[in-house]
């Protein structure tokens, strides 16, 4: 029995998608609040008692410096405004669709109601005028059947080896995975990880991050051994650099992060949060291969994701 759960028999044969997106979607929010719909299953959720409208003003100015931040080292951001009041997790776009090499589009299926408004054909026409689109594949309606894929929030993708790591949740359909896996030549690789009460992690993008050179992952966060070793097993294969990271780290938003391109190159993009969680020696063995983008967002955060979960990276060709 394998340790590692893959639905796919076959094996990948191309290595041709790059890592890093050659820009990102960034949606502001007016009116950002935490989701009630999805506190159950959400251990990073933690709002508080807050005002409201103060923690929509300091969210406001979290996303706008995030912005500009990134655009001053030279990162191409589409930045769309959320005014409405019935979509509180907006901010966190990556969730609802992707986009990939050779000009395809995803539109995925989410588990709480209030977050399938988020859905904007505005930014899918966008890409459409943009970039080289050659379809978009809607899964949305599976929603119907009780079947959920949250996008890159469940999905970590390695563009490069087309492997899908996925924890399993509720927000993660092992059917619908694989026809996703399918349909866009990933191989699925799932597991299972808890902290330490117990909880399923909800997304897989807080527990590790991939990029070109390195892996940032919460590997003791799979409790099952077997499972552990055979995850770390196949990322050493990538040649990776892998920094493993505590379950502390993991509660930080230390897995929580993106590769950018930059002016001058790609850059890793982390929240201030992370960053602060890092050890010197993990900092230093980051910035021997990326420069690292420090943003504060602590407001955002409160919601339960951070700034992987912020940014819609865009694979597609420039028109």
């Amino acid at each position: 029995m394998s340790l590692l759960i893959s639905l796919s028999a076959q094996q990948p044969d191309v290595k041709n998608s790059p890592q890093i997106p050659i820009a990102v979607i960034v949606i502001r929010p007016h009116h950002f609040t935490a989701n009630p719909e999805t506190a159950e299953d959400n251990a990073f959720q933690n709002m508080g008692v807050n005002a409201e409208q103060e923690c929509a003003i300091r969210a406001y100015h979290e996303v706008s410096n995030t912005i500009d931040t990134l655009r001053s080292h030279g990162v191409n951001v589409h930045v769309y405004e959320d005014e409405g009041r019935h979509t509180p997790d907006s901010v966190f776009p990556n969730n609802w669709f992707s986009t990939h090499a050779g000009g395809h589009i995803a539109i995925y299926p989410m588990y709480a109601e209030n977050r399938r408004r988020e859905r904007r054909t505005d930014i899918i026409e966008m890409l459409k005028h943009s970039y080289r689109v050659q379809d978009v594949v809607d899964y949305s309606g599976m929603e119907n059947d009780g079947l959920f894929l949250e996008g890159t929030g469940a999905m970590v993708l390695d563009h490069i080896e087309r492997v899908a790591y996925v924890c399993k949740s509720r927000r993660a359909d092992p059917i619908l995975l694989e026809r996703f896996c399918s349909q866009f030549n990933y191989e699925p690789i799932v597991f299972e990880a808890f902290d330490s009460k117990g909880r399923a992690v909800y997304h897989t993008n807080v527990l590790m991050c991939i990029a070109s050179d390195i892996v940032l992952v919460g590997a003791e966060m799979l409790r099952d051994i077997d499972q552990r070793t055979a995850l770390l097993e196949r990322l050493k294969n990538t040649g990776r650099k892998i920094i493993e990271l505590s379950e502390a780290q993991i509660a930080a938003f230390a897995g929580n992060m993106l590769e950018v391109q930059g002016a001058n190159g790609s850059l890793l993009a982390m929240s201030e949060t992370a960053r602060r969680a890092l050890t010197c020696e993990q900092i230093d063995q980051v910035e021997q291969r990326l420069p690292i983008v420090n943003l504060p967002i602590p407001t955002i955060e409160k919601a339960g994701g951070s700034v992987r979960c912020m940014l819609a990276g865009i694979h597609l060709s420039k028109r």
